[in-house]
């Protein structure tokens, strides 16, 4: 089998990774990629939105299978060009996308389907939102209704801040036609854990849960980023509840999607806010999560490319999951500045060093090699990902593995895990 993921970030890396292990795969090319994805992928000069320039390599190369990563090419409709090109993607078409395209879409989705989430209310005029801000009162959350590279949702604790960014992103146009539409949501208190699940359309079969880390600094403090870390199993969500789970929240969202034309094939990712009223889906992606993948794939005991094809084809029914016992955790390694203006260019070593460790993957993302040497070309650089025996050893090997990269001005957040480390003492 010939595949063609696309992408850039330390998912793409951990899919690759992962796919080249399986023995139905014969050569791997990425488009873009990055530093790792060179290693074991041939890396391909096509921007991830480029549709046309990624059909048309698929065509020429005899691509038997493309796995889209980021939700931009899907968005794009990179799956029903493929379609149309006869080539299998494994990945929503187009209107299916507009589940993470569009807040207010999925929003519909879900009260068609019946799946729990925030109140909210959808606004393209300025001083209407922030009427609806001042009666409902802080705490709120605004966002903005497209792709805005997971910072375009803002949880304000006050009044001010609820004003400021529906100011910044109607008025001051923040994230251009992205934030040209917002949503306004009450802020759910709870704890929040990621459901991801293989879809072919009809069969949902729920990956091991996982819990990201999106805000900047420890103790979640700081601004959202495009996530700092992540583990694997999330004790906030047990295996044994997984099935309830996707039938609550990801089964009647498939049905919906069916009965309108347009069966969900890929991966669909529901974000849970597990409140004392019950589960409630914060948003919903339609790729897998980044950092999530990483922690996941270290896990993850089935041939990656025979579960994308089946699900691809429709045939994940015939599938069972399996995941190893161990825990996984992976820490961001960012640039200074992040997720704000940082530097780029920045020499990366230590890698080996790190590997040198039983467990470890380094999983890079906004990387680039040049005459032999590593270098930073993003915020989020790299993924350092452990699998131990129990969270608190995956957790302990991940960071005394990233202890061993050195890249100027480089931080990362030193809490990941500890909200489930928490909960197995408390159990």
């Amino acid at each position: 089998m010939r595949i063609l993921v696309i992408g850039s970030g330390g998912r793409e890396d951990a899919l690759v990774w992962k796919l080249s292990q399986s023995p139905l795969v014969s050569e791997i090319f990425v488009a873009p990629g990055n530093g790792g994805t060179a290693s074991s992928a041939k890396n391909i000069d096509i921007d991830a939105g480029d549709i046309p320039a990624l059909v048309k390599f698929a065509r020429e190369n005899n691509i038997d299978l493309v796995v889209p990563g980021p939700e931009l090419p899907l968005v794009l409709g990179v799956c029903d060009a493929m379609g149309e090109a006869g080539i299998a993607c494994f990945g929503p078409d187009a209107f299916c996308a507009r589940l993470e395209g569009s807040k207010s879409f999925a929003k519909e989705i879900m009260a068609k389907a019946g799946v729990p989430t925030a109140k909210s209310l959808v606004f393209t005029d300025v001083e209407e939102a922030l009427a609806c801000a001042r009666a409902w009162g802080a705490p709120l959350v605004v966002k903005a209704d497209g792709l805005a590279a997971g910072k375009g949702v803002v949880v304000a604790d006050t009044l001010p801040e609820a004003e400021a960014a529906i100011r910044e992103m109607l008025a001051e146009n923040r994230f251009g036609d992205a934030g040209s539409t917002i949503v306004l949501e009450e802020k759910l208190m709870g704890e929040e854990v990621s459901l991801l699940c293989l879809c072919d359309g009809e069969t949902a079969l729920p990956l091991s849960s996982a819990q990201d880390h999106k805000a900047a600094f420890d103790k979640d403090t700081g601004p959202n980023t495009g996530g700092m870390g992540a583990y694997s199993p999330a004790p906030l969500l047990p295996d044994s509840k997984l099935e309830e789970m996707t039938s609550i929240v990801i089964r009647p969202v498939l049905a919906e999607l069916a009965r309108q034309g347009h069966p969900f094939r890929g991966i669909l990712y529901a974000g849970l806010m597990l409140t004392a009223d019950g589960p409630k889906v914060l948003e919903y992606n339609v790729r897998f999560g980044d950092p999530e993948c990483q922690p996941l794939l270290m896990r993850l005991n089935n041939d990656l490319a025979a579960l994308m094809q089946a699900g691809a084809s429709g045939s994940l029914a015939k599938q069972k999951l399996a995941f190893s016992p161990k825990s996984a955790l992976g820490v961001v390694v960012a640039a200074a500045g992040y997720p704000g203006s940082y530097e780029k260019n920045l020499p990366i070593d230590g890698i080996e060093k790190a590997h040198a460790k039983s467990g470890v993957r380094v999983f890079q993302a906004g990387t680039a090699s040049r005459d032999g040497r590593l270098f930073s070309t993003g915020g989020r650089v790299l993924c350092v990902t452990a699998l131990g025996d129990d969270l608190a050893q995956a957790k302990r090997l991940a960071y005394e593995a990233a202890e061993k990269i050195d890249m100027p001005g480089s931080r990362y957040r030193t809490d990941i895990g500890d909200k489930g480390l928490k909960r197995l003492q408390n159990s």
